[in-house]
């Protein structure tokens, strides 16, 4: 992975902070950014969900560094972005059922921490920053493509933290005159994706049960559609995010996917075919604050951020297999 370079300026005398680094999206970026030579990669993660062994392979770069700290606590932000070109902001409490569960979590890593993050870029002078928010701002919106000057009412207490961190960032980016980008993801997947925990993302756990042979449960009917989003497509839209030099790219939010949608139970067949087995889907309960259908309109990355996905998803789907397959056995 990572063998095309998405900049098309020298990152090498730039310094990047990457917040939730050790984290599935996070890590992700961390590789692209040492394997292309950026001067420093810095990441900022407490480890509450992403995991230390995630980064353990960057240990032996003389340009990485690791700070164990929170978002919520405002001199950890303010110390990780000294010294810094840019930053992508990736640490979160993500999950829709967490959000229900405990709201108040979500709202202060989500919100608290990301207003944080926010104030100790503008006092660092940070160059640009870059941001995570999700595709659950949607809500009830029913209109298929989605296209980001059209959202309902949010769903959850996720998807309204990340409503409110677009709202921040709009108005960071006019009171501080600062260079902001937000990016709605699409479900995204990919290599280093965890199937640990009660909030793990639906691709890992298919991929762990049917490997294991063990009970794999869908919600709902299966028909649910969602435009899922090869991680690698993801990496690409931070890189051009942050080293952009389009004025007209600044301070907007754009859909990152691919821009097509399965079905969970297309999904599920997928994988059972690529995983050669037979094995039957059980089906339950539909989750609270899950949306039923997702597809992304990408045009205006496209023009303006010149994001152009490369990794289709069933591609995509035969890469993270692999990896998770590979990984399994150690």
């Amino acid at each position: 992975m990572y063998q095309q370079a998405f900049h098309q300026q020298d990152i090498s005398q730039k310094s990047f902070l990457i917040t939730g680094g050790a984290g599935f999206i996070g890590s992700n970026i961390v590789a692209y950014l040492l394997k292309h030579h950026a001067k420093k990669v810095r990441v900022l993660d407490n480890l509450s969900t992403g995991s230390y062994e995630n980064v353990k392979r960057f240990e032996h770069f003389s340009n990485y560094e690791f700070i164990e700290g929170d978002i919520r606590d405002f001199e950890t932000c303010v110390k990780a972005c000294k010294s810094i070109d840019y930053v992508s902001h990736q640490a979160a409490l993500g999950s829709v059922p967490r959000s229900v569960v405990n709201p108040m979590a979500t709202t202060a890593v989500n919100v608290n921490g990301f207003v944080n993050m926010l104030k100790a870029a503008e006092e660092q002078n940070i160059a640009t920053f870059v941001y995570a928010s999700s595709s659950s701002v949607y809500g009830d919106e029913p209109n298929l493509p989605k296209v980001e000057n059209r959202i309902g009412k949010p769903l959850s207490p996720y998807a309204a933290s990340k409503l409110a961190d677009e709202i921040y960032a709009d108005v960071f980016a006019k009171t501080y005159d600062m260079n902001i980008i937000g990016f709605r993801y699409f479900n995204v997947f990919g290599p280093y994706q965890s199937p640990k925990g009660p909030y793990a993302a639906v691709i890992p756990l298919f991929m762990q049960a049917l490997k294991n042979r063990t009970d794999c449960y869908i919600n709902g009917d299966g028909e649910q559609t969602r435009d899922f989003t090869f991680v690698e497509n993801a990496v690409q839209a931070n890189i051009l995010g942050m080293t952009t030099i389009n004025k007209n790219a600044f301070n907007e939010v754009y859909n990152i996917a691919f821009g097509q949608r399965f079905s969970i139970n297309d999904l599920f067949q997928i994988l059972a075919e690529l995983l050669e087995t037979k094995q039957k889907a059980i089906y339950r309960e539909s989750r609270k604050g899950d949306i039923k259908h997702s597809l992304a309109n990408i045009e205006k990355a496209k023009n303006l951020l010149n994001y152009v996905p490369k990794v289709d998803f069933k591609t995509g789907l035969t890469i993270t297999l692999k990896h998770f397959i590979h990984s399994n056995k150690k």
